[in-house]
């Protein structure tokens, strides 16, 4: 397996006015905390002389989530990198991919001392290897690989925390989405296919809502929407959800329950989903 790593750098509603002070910020830490969980999750089946019959099959997925924060009295630094990748093989079926993930984003927020603050931020999305599918006739057909699709996102606007656990903000963006071979997922399905470019590049909104709850000591619930909307046409913006949850039921067992929503109309029509329960083993590894 090729092995590649990566490490670069919903809506939003503001409910209290700009010129309400907020409750004194806490005293910060100006050294930078780390956190960094990793975990791996296996399904394996061995069938022999099964009279109901099936197949063999087995499974197995690693992923990596990440923070890196420095909170200064003046302003804070954050930075969340997430790497996933998992593959299965049914019986005599070839290996193939079922999670392949790189995810970065890096946002520097300045504190205003009142409920909105500015931010500026940089995001990267791409994937580690080949992603393949298969036609009506059986076909193995490539349709992605490393770098290719990779969106990239610059924005700056305004940020609102009202709980701990929530954290939204709305801006001005702009998109890049980079493509080689597969140049589909950087052109609209309405241009020529004799048109299509590389390298797309659009001004936009951005709005992202990320939630984090610990419902219970063992219990870690996160959520992430994203959406863009680019101005040339806003009724093509772009969703992507992102909903987890990981329950410790053990100091390394873990169980992880996972749900994506992708409405993305330059690479599919149809919103896509995926979901994902999984048993395996969490470390941290600080």
């Amino acid at each position: 397996m090729k092995k590649l790593f990566v490490l670069l750098f919903a809506a939003f509603a503001v409910r209290g006015s700009a010129q309400t002070p907020a409750p004194a910020p806490p005293a910060s830490d100006t050294s930078w905390k780390h956190s960094v969980v990793s975990s791996v999750t296996m399904t394996q089946v061995k069938l022999k002389d099964w009279s109901a019959g099936g197949e063999d099959a087995v499974s197995w997925t690693a992923r990596l989530d990440g923070k890196s924060i420095l909170n200064d009295t003046a302003y804070v630094w954050g930075n969340t990198y997430k790497m996933v990748y998992g593959q299965a093989k049914l019986g005599s079926g070839d290996v193939q991919k079922v999670e392949d993930r790189i995810e970065f984003e890096s946002v520097y927020t300045y504190k205003l001392g009142i409920h909105v603050n500015p931010y500026v931020g940089a995001s990267l999305r791409t994937q580690f290897t080949e992603g393949v599918t298969t036609d009506v006739t059986g076909k193995i057909i490539p349709v992605s690989q490393f770098f290719d699709p990779a969106y990239l996102i610059q924005s700056m606007g305004f940020g609102y925390q009202p709980v701990k656990e929530v954290r939204t903000r709305l801006g001005a963006a702009l998109r890049e989405i980079v493509t080689s071979k597969y140049r589909q997922y950087a052109n609209a399905p309405s241009v020529p296919v004799a048109d299509w470019v590389k390298t797309s590049v659009d001004g936009g909104i951005e709005s992202i809502t990320d939630v984090e709850w610990r419902a219970q000591a063992d219990v870690l619930v996160r959520s992430n929407l994203d959406l863009f909307a680019p101005i040339r046409k806003i009724s093509e913006m772009t969703m992507r959800m992102d909903n987890s949850m990981m329950i410790n039921i053990a100091k390394y067992l873990v169980v992880v329950v996972n749900l994506q929503l992708i409405n993305d109309l330059n690479a599919s029509t149809r919103t896509q989903v995926k979901e994902v329960l999984a048993f395996g083993l969490t470390y941290t590894l600080f």
